[in-house]
């Protein structure tokens, strides 16, 4: 299995891969039915289903998740890994169907929980995702990854406090997990605590200084706080980076930035 946040995508939300094969003892019973070629062919899929989503090749991923599945209809990690393919070309209510359909085969695995709570913040529907993140925990109540999530989707409902108690979470369980510490330093901003927000952004872009959010989000918490040329040379960095964040509908919409940071960075576009 291979969390999102690990592979840095810069989105607030974190979908998991399901790994298949030597490791799945189901689905190696299932395969061994077939003939040998008809393994060979599944294993070429597989093989060809990850690098494509890997790349970043999500519609030829699809197919290749789409042909698997055909193979292999009672492997909920199949259906699962589809689903977020889906969601990476913003299919959400077809990575909806799959990730029903990943729960039904597999209730006690905390993957398509994770990723439908996923695709369900991506349209918005902030309690039933929190409630899918919820029931990751009680199935991994260490799991990194759903703490920030969960806060994620309890910032979607205005409720900064017990989303950054998630992001803190999140942060003690995995202490190298970088966009769950910017995830706190934004929430601090929110709630008043400037100071604090540029202190953890420094820290972040002092040990991760590719890290496009943090510098971009130190931009806006310093030129707030009068500081331009610090403001200025972080900025300079940013645009190298990633030309998103000059977009605010992108910040606020996309990456989900507090009201309060997205106005801070309103504030040093327009000057």
């Amino acid at each position: 299995m291979v969390r999102g946040w690990q592979r840095w995508v810069l989105i607030t939300l974190f979908c998991s891969w399901c790994w298949l094969g030597g490791a799945g003892v189901a689905a190696a019973a299932h395969v061994s039915q077939f003939s040998q070629a008809d393994r060979q062919a599944i294993a070429d899929l597989k093989q060809k289903a990850f690098v494509a989503s890997e790349a970043g090749q999500f519609v030829q991923a699809e197919t290749y998740w789409s042909q698997l599945i055909e193979y292999l209809p009672e492997e909920a990690a199949l259906w699962s890994n589809r689903g977020n393919v889906r969601v990476s070309q913003n299919k959400l209510s077809a990575a909806l169907a799959d990730y029903d359909q990943a729960i039904i085969l597999a209730p006690t695995k905390p993957d398509p929980y994770l990723n439908r709570g996923a695709a369900l913040e991506g349209l918005g529907r902030w309690s039933e995702a929190i409630a899918d993140y919820t029931q990751v925990l009680a199935l991994n109540p260490e799991d990194a990854a759903a703490y920030n999530n969960r806060g994620s989707a309890k910032a979607g409902l205005g409720d900064w406090n017990a989303a950054l108690a998630d992001y803190q979470t999140a942060v003690d369980l995995e202490p190298k997990f970088a966009f769950a510490r910017v995830n706190a330093a934004l929430m601090e901003y929110q709630l008043g605590h400037q100071g604090e927000a540029i202190r953890q952004l420094r820290n972040l872009t002092r040990r991760y200084p590719n890290f496009a959010d943090a510098r971009a989000a130190l931009t806006a918490a310093l030129w707030g706080q009068g500081q331009a040329g610090e403001a200025e040379s972080n900025w300079v960095a940013v645009v190298g980076l990633d030309g998103r964040y000059k977009d605010l509908a992108w910040v606020s919409t996309i990456r989900r930035w507090p009201p309060a940071m997205v106005a801070a960075l309103e504030k040093f576009l327009n000057l």
